[in-house]
């Protein structure tokens, strides 16, 4: 959530930065007007307390006198002045909730560094800090050849018997897949290789969240009120709980409502959850194979840091995600998204995309976003420093990685002419010592 005070102060500045980003509800004008709306309710509504205040004082003074004339005089001058305060303090909540509803649908201000652009097209290649491409293309691994025409995921899965999209649309509907036998324990396999890579590599601490949240938690990581349609939602109770559709929303609203020593930051997180996604507007999109499902796996990495660590943190995340792919041996690509195909709630957007031959293209995998404050404003997230002075952490989040595409990419790039799939070393021994996932006879 954007600061209104920083948007009255800034005004221009908000809509320069905001002129490319997509529907944007409110012009800081606007903004200010509401708050100016607000502002003028909370002044008349102290003016009338001050006057009972002022007139309850001599109330007291004219019963003092035994001046009973004057003191029934100010009593009816108080009830109005009561009406008044009740009303006003209906208006106060009306227009506060007004303001913070306009604010919640308010996207995150780009960094000025974020390239300005419509959309994908004009995403930009990042090839690190230093801009090196050779030293990218050193890290990064290499596409690999082929002597024969590879396939997509779905026509060796299928062709292996262990990839059965029919019976899953039987059971649950579109959009949904079975796996089997060892692409099943594959994808276990590279779930549990992440974990353990960024657990006792990259030093973050596993999480087991819940996988059910209320409506304040999708608040807080700005899935609500912008994104409902593409939420699941269950009864309970008297409200309702939604399924996650991505680790995020736990893992980062575990700092919600509380005050972290700056000490202790920056706080690292990562879990392996399933996610569910309606996929609302995607309609005719990846119908075909499992690249874009209503029920997924994937292992997500938050971290919570103070405003000055947050930049940093957010290209140490970007590394950390890279790493999967590297150890496994998987060319890519890193792009720094553009202000028209950022998301709603990040600053910049770093998306890796992986190469899956058989559809001979690049697809991402991977976003990784540093939200700064706009996160924590909404879940009252802060840090006290040592200096005593209390301010909103930032917040990042990435995949690393999802874990279905990763089991695509790996059967693309990893897949021979008879449709067997090599297993890449780093996944052998999760898959008792398996190197090669024979060919249906």
């Amino acid at each position: 959530m954007l600061d209104i005070n920083w948007i009255r102060a800034n005004a221009a500045a908000v809509d320069a930065a905001l002129k490319q980003r997509k529907n944007v509800p409110f012009s800081a004008a606007e903004l200010i007007a509401i708050d100016d709306e607000r502002r003028a309710i909370i002044t008349r509504l102290e003016e009338a307390q001050a006057a009972r205040n002022a007139f309850s004082k001599q109330i007291g003074q004219a019963k003092a006198q035994k001046d009973e004339a004057k003191a029934a005089q100010l009593l009816e001058q108080v009830a109005h002045l009561k009406d008044a305060i009740q009303a006003g303090e209906e208006e106060r909540r009306a227009i506060d909730e007004k303001l913070r509803n306009a604010l919640l649908v308010m996207p995150n201000l780009p960094k000025d560094e974020v390239p300005r652009g419509e959309d994908e097209s004009d995403n930009v290649e990042y090839f690190g800090l230093n801009g090196n491409r050779d030293t990218a293309a050193k890290v990064r691994p290499p596409k690999p050849s082929f002597s024969f025409k590879p396939k997509e995921h779905y026509e060796t899965g299928e062709a292996l018997g262990m990839m059965d999209f029919e019976t899953a649309a039987k059971i649950s509907g579109s959009r949904f897949t079975i796996l089997k036998g060892q692409l099943a324990r594959m994808e276990r396999a590279i779930g549990q290789f992440m974990l353990d890579l960024h657990v006792d590599a990259h030093g973050y601490t596993e999480v087991e969240p819940p996988i059910l949240v209320k409506d304040d938690a999708l608040y807080g990581t700005n899935q609500l009120p912008k994104f409902a349609e593409d939420l699941f939602f269950t009864p309970h109770g008297d409200g309702r709980l939604a399924l996650i559709p991505t680790a995020e929303v736990p893992l980062t609203n575990m700092v919600r409502e509380s005050i972290q020593r700056e000490e202790d930051l920056p706080l690292r997180f990562t879990a392996l959850t399933p996610c569910f996604r309606s996929e609302a507007g995607s309609a005719g999109r990846d119908t075909r194979g499992m690249l874009r499902q209503h029920q997924f796996n994937k292992v997500e990495l938050v971290s919570i840091t103070t405003p000055e660590q947050s930049s940093d943190e957010h290209e140490r995340m970007l590394g950390c995600a890279e790493a999967v792919l590297q150890k496994l041996g998987l060319h890519y690509r890193v792009m720094t998204l553009s202000t028209g195909d950022m998301g709603f709630g990040a600053q910049k957007t770093y998306d890796i995309e992986v190469w899956l031959p058989g559809q001979d293209t690049y697809r991402e995998i991977s976003s990784c976003s540093v939200c700064g404050d706009f996160q924590a404003r909404r879940m009252d997230a802060r840090v006290k420093g040592k200096d005593g002075k209390i301010r909103h952490v930032h917040t990042l989040n990435g995949s690393a990685l999802a874990v279905g595409r990763t089991l695509i990419a790996v059967m693309e790039n990893y897949q021979q002419e008879d449709g067997s799939i090599v297993v890449p070393d780093v996944l052998q021994p999760y898959m008792n010592g398996l190197k090669v996932i024979p060919a249906a006879k």
